[in-house]
């Protein structure tokens, strides 16, 4: 009986070892970010940020001291020619004109006078009755009059003026970019209250430093960008380079005019100005894509059909912001992996999430 029952007991058994033998285990797909290297133009040159500025500002100061009286302006307030900016208390000066006018009629009368009396004497010297001493002195006399009053009338006329001094006016058309006074403030003579920018040519001031200099004024078409609207390039043109260094940053200051400006530049806008020419055109991939290997720079090359990776060594050209110039070891269209390189391994199979470029 035992014969018959070796085949049964076989088979149970081999049937409970498939049961519990163990599965394979799953492929590791890791998920990375990749993006496809691409061809792009470059330019090799500086850039260098900067304020928009007028090409004419005016600081405007009263042409007399005093307290002052209103203010008729504000920052960002366009003017025109002749508008009242500011006006001193004129009580003193109108005071003073009025003196001098005062004394300027005494003087007339004074001169009306004298005039008069030599007119007399010229008679009476006719006649003998007096002698030509007599005469020039009355003569000098008359002179010294007229003359006073001429000096008087010159003096109530400055007076005039610096009483009109107490208003300051617009020299010109434009827009107020800085006001340093209040009401009731005493201000000096010639003291800088308010600035006035003149409608017209926008320029950019820059800082450059001096190894830079030459390469600046060699820039026959430096280009100009608005932070508020970098994908707008305008025309610009070199106007002036200071021919001394700041002292404290060792930096000339330089202005890049706008030929070109429109309605989005506006005064104290943030620009920066390109210096440079274009090159040829180059390969380029992010920099968190490089990995070092006995310290030569390589990159995971993802195969399109397999979607495995394989590390190939690159040539780097130089950095550019966040991107890494390739000189050779890629193509054009390929894909390589920028995040996530240090946690594959080589042949690993992978999922591209989301490319950054295409």
């Amino acid at each position: 009986m035992r014969p018959r029952f070796l085949p049964t007991l076989l088979v149970l058994v081999l049937a409970s070892c498939g049961r519990d033998a163990p599965q394979a285990p799953p492929p590791d797909i890791r998920p990375v970010r990749a993006e496809r290297v691409g061809v792009e133009a470059a330019v090799q040159g500086s850039r260098y940020a900067g304020e928009v500025r007028a090409r004419y500002e005016t600081d405007l100061a009263f042409r007399v001291g005093g307290r002052v009286r209103t203010r008729a302006v504000e920052v960002g307030s366009e003017v025109r020619a002749g508008q009242l900016i500011a006006t001193l208390d004129p009580q003193d000066y109108a005071l003073a004109a009025r003196a001098a006018r005062a004394q300027l009629a005494a003087a007339e009368t004074d001169a009306r006078l004298a005039q008069q009396d030599l007119q007399r004497f010229a008679e009476l010297h006719a006649r003998n009755f007096i002698s030509a001493a007599e005469l020039d002195r009355r003569r000098a006399t008359a002179d010294a009059a007229a003359a006073r009053v001429r000096a008087l009338r010159a003096e109530a006329a400055r007076q005039d003026n610096q009483q009109a001094y107490t208003r300051l006016a617009a020299p010109h058309a434009g827009v107020v970019t800085a006001v340093a006074f209040e009401a009731g403030q005493v201000v000096a003579a010639g003291q800088p209250v308010a600035r006035v920018a003149q409608r017209g040519e926008r320029e950019v001031r820059i800082d450059v430093p001096e190894n830079a200099l030459q390469a600046l004024r060699a820039e026959r078409a430096p280009r100009i960008r608005l932070w508020a609207a970098p994908q707008k390039a305008y025309a610009g043109r070199l106007r002036e380079v200071s021919p001394m260094a700041d002292p404290a940053t060792r930096t000339y200051s330089a202005r890049v005019s706008l030929l070109d400006p429109d309605a989005d530049v506006k005064l104290g806008m943030t620009a920066t100005v390109e210096i440079g020419t274009a090159a040829a055109p180059r390969l380029s991939v992010a920099q968190t894509a490089l990995f070092r290997v006995d310290g030569k720079p390589q990159v995971w090359v993802v195969d399109p059909r397999t979607h495995k990776v394989a590390a190939r060594s690159v040539q780097i050209g130089g950095l550019d912001g966040t991107r890494a110039v390739i000189v050779s070891g890629l193509a054009a269209g390929e894909w390589v992996v920028t995040a996530g390189v240090h946690k594959i391994a080589p042949g690993q199979e992978v999922r591209l999430v989301a490319p950054e470029r295409s």
